[in-house]
């Protein structure tokens, strides 16, 4: 097996959808403009994003690996292909649902799929780590270049123009060259196999017996509330910027890559940090850290109103300085994987992968709708210092995870 071509491979699917799925944010900002939806019925679009993923996940996680990882990936990105072909020629909010349900069902295929083939790729648990960010520092340069691509579109001039509908035909060009790599990829998946396969009930009860296991179910709390963080602050900083920050519109989603490239930022450094570093150490640093920044950054955000900004010279400090959350957050989500997926047998990864991309569904759907609402009826300030609670939560929860996880390497230790 050719890793480097392996790894090249779940890099670049990785970043296809990495554009495709946070462009919600963007998309939440647009449909506003273009086909005139309140703030609350926007925040749906993260739902058909998420529960798509989430259903997906629960349904095939189990048995993927008889389907084959690569057959899985393969057809997602032919099917997702498709349908941002026909995005610009049905201009429609329901069309908008239809991409973003479609693009669910296709990233719960690469993301289970992906995470099960890591444990393939990787000989030891401190690889395994530092590959799991580095992939996810990859997936956040995929959604810093998504901002970019998407803002091209953009007509500051006329914000209810649809002319943004046709960067999805350079997504579904993305999404072909995609599928053509990985048809030279090719990937060893017999160590995923177990010896003597059961059927399939048994394999879907196996998936569900894993949430009763006291490290798996810490696990979920942890990564459910990480992405509530991530996915509320995430899918509505492009409208906190126009908002409230009075910024265009194509310069709110610009501006909004800050995020993406300080996200991408901390992966990376953490990629390097936990080869030497504790993972509990480093990701709870950076979780203080930013309650911190969030309680001095968006009294920076003034009063609302005021002449429209149109470049990044004369933008608010705030429109700077807030997205440094995603640096201090980053290690979270890639980190509490590794050390799920490393404490279990690599037949158990495919449905472990599966109960991550389901719970993680969950909470970017959860914190996309009660921010939208927040944002709504309290307005955008008052949304974003909610991402103080969860914090406060998954800090709480990273305590009880660190402790079951030494408990359960030194088990596997002395057994």
């Amino acid at each position: 097996m050719q890793r480097w071509l392996v790894k090249f491979s779940l890099f670049l699917n990785y970043f296809v959808f990495a554009i495709l799925l946070n462009s919600v944010g963007t998309v939440i900002l647009q449909v506003q403009n273009s086909y005139g939806v309140t703030e609350s019925a926007a925040s749906v679009l993260e739902a058909f994003k998420d529960l798509p993923i989430a259903i997906t996940s629960f349904l095939v996680a189990s048995f993927i690996v008889r389907i084959g990882y690569r057959r899985a990936m393969l057809f997602a990105l032919g099917f997702i292909a498709l349908a941002a072909l026909a995005m610009p020629q049905l201009p429609a909010f329901w069309m908008a649902k239809a991409m973003f349900a479609a693009t669910g069902v296709g990233f719960a295929l690469v993301k289970v799929s992906v995470f099960a083939t890591l444990g393939l790729v990787t000989d030891s648990r401190r690889e395994h780590a530092s590959l799991m960010n580095f992939l996810e520092s990859f997936f956040m340069v995929g959604v810093l270049s998504g901002y970019f691509i998407f803002s091209a579109f953009i007509d500051d001039a006329n914000p209810s123009s649809i002319a943004w509908l046709n960067v999805y035909y350079v997504l579904a060009g993305l999404s072909a060259a995609a599928f053509t790599l990985l048809l030279f990829a090719k990937i060893d998946e017999r160590a995923a196999h177990v010896d003597e396969p059961e059927d399939l009930m048994s394999e879907f009860s196996d998936m569900l017996r894993l949430c009763l296991r006291p490290l798996v179910l810490v696990f979920i709390i942890s990564a459910f509330l990480y992405v509530l963080i991530e996915q509320s602050i995430m899918s509505w900083l492009p409208t906190f910027n126009s908002r409230i920050l009075n910024l265009a519109p194509s310069l709110s989603v610009e501006m909004a890559s800050i995020l993406a490239a300080s996200t991408a930022l901390g992966r990376f450094s953490a990629g390097l940090l936990l080869q030497r570093f504790d993972w509990f150490r480093v990701l709870v640093t950076g979780l203080v850290a930013a309650g911190i920044l969030v309680l001095s950054a968006l009294p920076l955000a003034g009063n609302d109103g005021g002449p429209v900004v149109t470049t990044w010279a004369a933008a608010p400090l705030a429109a700077f300085v807030f997205p440094l959350i995603g640096f201090l957050i980053a290690p979270v989500y890639p980190a509490i994987n590794s050390v799920i997926l490393s404490a279990l047998p690599t037949h158990s990864h495919g449905a472990m992968a599966g109960l991550i991309v389901v719970f993680s569904a969950l909470g970017g759907t959860s914190g996309s709708i009660i921010t939208g609402t927040l944002f709504q009826h309290f307005g955008g300030r008052t949304a974003f210092y909610f991402s103080l609670l969860p914090i406060a939560l998954i800090i709480v929860a990273l305590v009880f995870f660190k402790r079951l996880s030494d408990d359960h390497l030194m088990n596997q230790q002395t057994s």
